[in-house]
């Protein structure tokens, strides 16, 4: 199994985590607006002790946390020092409303910052809850330009929960090939694959074995790949949240003896519920409470295994993690997690996820229109293109696809497809059901999880199935219309569906597409056009791209 494994602590503590606490408590800005000046540069670093370029924020990656209340405007200089790279940043989970142009989306929403200038990014948090930031341009965020949001209640609210200290767990997988090596087999014929990663970080930090690391730059004692460390203090209770910002990427994570529950998710509570390990899918983002209630003598692992794809990531092993700066070890071996092909196991998970009493939103109890989205492989002109329907053309775009003569446990017949730049455009104020369906590639036997993410909005996870979905019967016996979560971000499992519903009510153009970073990069997405007469003077910071931005009137 592929895993990465790191000791969760009881009754001790670095210097260096010592100073990761003090940073990460020093009030950055004022207390209604928070400011932020960043700098994106390329870095060498060793997340997983293999020297490589990565792109970081003032030099770190995953990059800094943005702390907020509800209701707090946050302002984001961002200057791109990439030299000769663009770049743009999504705050995903935020949902932009009256700042369509801040969504961060290069290409739908803004230009994208060139090399040298700088972009201010100005948007009001309108919910608390777990939220990341990424970079929405090319692969950069397998770069590892990606962070957190933590939004907390206004001062004198309580949150439906008690816990006694607020942690952030960051989960990314890591290749040593550069994005733009990845980018460039993913567009060449024959077709080149990333693979799966060299390495798996939580919060930034992995191991790789130096012996396998050929001519590169590989030192196992470098302390920016030291384990990362949780110390907990016996007894007390820890709010985790964890997010996702993988790449490729199922993970299930497992805190060796301790149980989970589940009280938030993508910034809504959710019902609680007590699991032994957690999937979550690139793009989701949870909050679980842990009680540090077991042996205070001796250390814990926190285990992060692959699942839905078959795992060929090289393991840590135990003596991996000791080195002279970090204590030792738990003496047990690291949870193994649950079978990485067992989609039922995933399935039921995600159907456990319901709205919590007292937080339920219900959605509409009926929908304006209904769009099936056919999550297929395609090529087109030779290129393997991830696409939505096995033919998509230039025209309107498709609401559905033939069920009656497409096998989705089958490869195409006819892989063909063409690219389109058209857009859905959706009546303002209607209400929107989305149904992902997924199918077979054009490997035989595959079908992958694709988790997906709707930019300015939330939606309600109405249901998930096996199989087929039945426009018919699957409405009336699997949907959930008494409590269902609302998210942000929701996988739709292998040779299964799910169906989301939406309200069209923030003025914009609006991505949604698959989070996995090589899929999107290779066409898998679409753009929501919805009241877009309503948006009103855009600020002149955004007019123009390239040159013609040097013309925009002040």
């Amino acid at each position: 199994m592929a895993r990465c494994r790191v000791p969760l602590l009881s009754g001790w503590i670095t210097p260096f985590i010592m100073g990761f606490l003090l940073c990460m408590s020093i009030p950055l800005a004022s207390a209604k607006v928070r400011r932020y000046r960043w700098e994106v540069t390329y870095e060498l670093q060793s997340p997983d002790c293999l020297e490589k370029l990565v792109i970081a924020i003032n030099g770190r990656t995953p990059g800094p946390t943005i702390m907020a209340q509800q209701g707090d405007t946050v302002i984001v200089e961002v200057k791109n020092g990439l030299l000769t790279e663009n770049t743009a940043i999504h705050w995903h989970g935020i949902r932009q409303i009256g700042t369509p142009w801040s969504d961060g989306t290069e290409g739908v929403t803004q230009c994208p910052i060139l090399p040298g200038e700088t972009f201010i990014y100005k948007f009001v948090v309108d919910r608390p809850g777990t939220y990341i930031y990424h970079a929405h341009y090319g692969m950069q965020r397998s770069a590892g330009l990606y962070g957190s949001i933590h939004v907390s209640l206004p001062d004198g609210i309580s949150e439906p929960f008690a816990y006694d200290y607020d942690r952030n767990i960051v989960l990314n997988d890591w290749w040593h090939k550069t994005t733009h090596e990845q980018a460039a087999g993913l567009s060449s014929i024959p077709f080149v694959w990333v693979k799966e990663p060299q390495s798996l970080l939580i919060n930034g930090r992995g191991w790789f074995n130096c012996s396998q690391a050929g001519t590169a730059v590989c030192n196992s004692t470098n302390p920016q790949c030291s384990p990362f460390v949780l110390t907990v203090v016996p007894g007390k209770t820890y709010r985790l949240r964890i997010s996702s910002l993988a790449s490729l990427s199922a993970f299930n994570f497992e805190i060796e003896g301790h149980n989970m529950t589940v009280v938030e998710t993508d910034g809504h509570y959710v019902e609680p519920f007590v699991v032994k390990n957690l999937n979550i899918y690139s793009g989701e983002t949870y909050s679980v409470l842990v009680v540090a209630d077991q042996e205070p003598s001796r250390n814990y692992w926190a285990a992060l295994n692959v699942v839905s794809r078959k795992p060929d990531t090289p393991p840590v092993s135990p003596s991996s993690t000791t080195t002279p700066t970090t204590p030792p070890p738990s003496p047990t071996a690291p949870p193994a997690g649950p079978l990485w092909n067992d989609t039922e196991y995933r399935l039921n998970q995600s159907l456990k996820i319901r709205a919590r009493r007292g937080y339920v939103y219900p959605p509409p109890t009926t929908t304006d229109r209904v769009i099936t989205l056919l999550n297929t492989q395609n090529r087109i002109d030779g290129h393997t293109r991830w696409a939505l329907h096995h033919t998509f053309s230039q025209s309107a775009p498709p609401e559905t696809y033939d069920r009656a003569n497409y096998d989705i446990f089958k490869q195409a017949a006819n892989p063909n497809a063409t690219y389109s730049d058209a857009v859905y455009r959706l009546k303002f104020n209607s209400t929107v059901d989305i149904i992902l369906q997924n199918a077979n590639s054009m490997v035989p036997n595959n079908s992958e999880t694709h988790p997906w993410h709707l930019h300015g909005h939330d939606f309600w996870v109405l249901g998930h199935g096996p199989g087929v979905f039945d426009p018919v019967n699957d409405p009336l016996r699997k949907y959930n219309l008494v409590d269902p979560i609302m998210k942000n971000t929701v996988a739709v499992h292998p040779y299964g569906w799910t169906a989301i519903r939406f309200v069209a009510d923030n003025p914009g153009v609006w991505a949604f597409h698959c989070h996995i970073e090589s899929h999107f990069f290779m066409g898998m997405g679409i753009v929501f056009e919805e009241g877009v007469e309503r948006v009103g003077r855009l600020p002149a910071a955004i007019m123009g791209c390239g040159d013609s931005h040097h013309l925009r009137r002040h």
